[in-house]
């Protein structure tokens, strides 16, 4: 199915629980940095319908089954709309309660959905998953002050390449540092996502345009969790994730002033591991559908 996010098509699956009347409460879900919608975001919305949920995840925008170009060009903003334009979306349907519309979103998105949450008084519960929350601090922190230079100089460059060419320059998503710049230079990445695009997810695609590291490097969530002052949040963070850095998500965590919170720390665990290993995911999941079972 589809639905418009301003001038695109975004492709989604809706996935409603067996033998279940409607309406039902409703969760959206979209992935984080190059992700598609069949990417392991399936896997944790098996124990919300398991709980009597209906699901929709989508594709962002140019990525995907979703339309629009440049291809695999990330902006933040864009994302956040086409989170609300799935609400919107949701909301046409007979089979679901627009008034119990909750969000769950992880790594990018994880900040997307305290973003969404905190703008759009139609979400009724939000649910954020080791989420990129700042993301300057994030990026000096995965590259390291030398790296950190290097991409910071290939930014500009492609800057000034766009205004003479109107081409996008790109990058891949992840890959060890020996290998040369990406994204996110960290060797774990790249194994963990090819196997989910032979096991699952074929359209994922491992690079991203430059200019999309340059919105990261201005993305910042921080403004925005004051505003969440009575809508019921989860943050669940992983105490060895040093990718989207779980010291800054809980400095998120405790500035947000509704008092309906809740911080879960999954131990021994790293970022990947919440998309490896099978029993950690359960371990979220599991919180997320008892977290949504509570509050929506």
């Amino acid at each position: 199915m589809t639905f418009k996010s301003e001038q695109d098509t975004v492709e989604a699956l809706l996935l409603i629980p067996d033998d279940v009347s409607g309406p039902l409460p409703a969760v959206v879900m979209a992935g984080g940095w190059c992700y598609v919608k069949e990417l392991i975001q399936p896997e944790y919305a098996k124990y919300f319908l398991a709980a009597g949920y209906a699901c929709l995840i989508f594709d962002y925008r140019r990525c995907g089954g979703s339309t629009g170009l440049p291809r695999q060009h990330l902006v933040p903003e864009d994302q956040q709309e086409d989170y609300k334009n799935a609400i919107s979306y949701l909301e046409t349907l007979d089979e679901v309660d627009s008034e119990r519309i909750g969000i769950w979103g992880i790594s990018y998105s994880g900040g997307h959905v305290l973003a969404v949450g905190a703008t759009d008084p139609r979400v009724k519960c939000i649910v954020s998953n080791i989420a990129v929350v700042d993301g300057y601090t994030t990026m000096q922190k995965c590259h390291g002050a030398m790296m950190f230079r290097d991409l910071e100089a290939q930014l500009l460059d492609d800057r000034r390449k766009r205004v003479q060419t109107g081409e996008y320059g790109t990058i891949p998503m992840s890959g060890p540092p020996a290998d040369g710049l990406s994204t996110w230079p960290f060797p774990e990445i790249r194994p963990v996502f090819e196997d989910l695009k032979a096991s699952s997810a074929p359209a994922h695609e491992h690079w991203n345009t430059i200019a999309s590291v340059e919105h990261l490097i201005n993305y910042n969530i921080y403004p925005h969790v004051s505003r969440i002052q009575n809508t019921p949040t989860l943050m669940i963070v992983a105490d060895h994730d040093d990718i989207t850095q779980w010291d800054k998500e809980i400095e998120v965590f405790n500035l947000i002033p509704t008092v309906n919170k809740k911080l879960v720390v999954v131990g021994d665990t790293s970022h990947m591991t919440l998309y490896s290993d099978l029993s950690r995911l359960a371990l979220a999941a599991t919180e997320a559908a008892t977290w949504f079972s509570a509050h929506l």
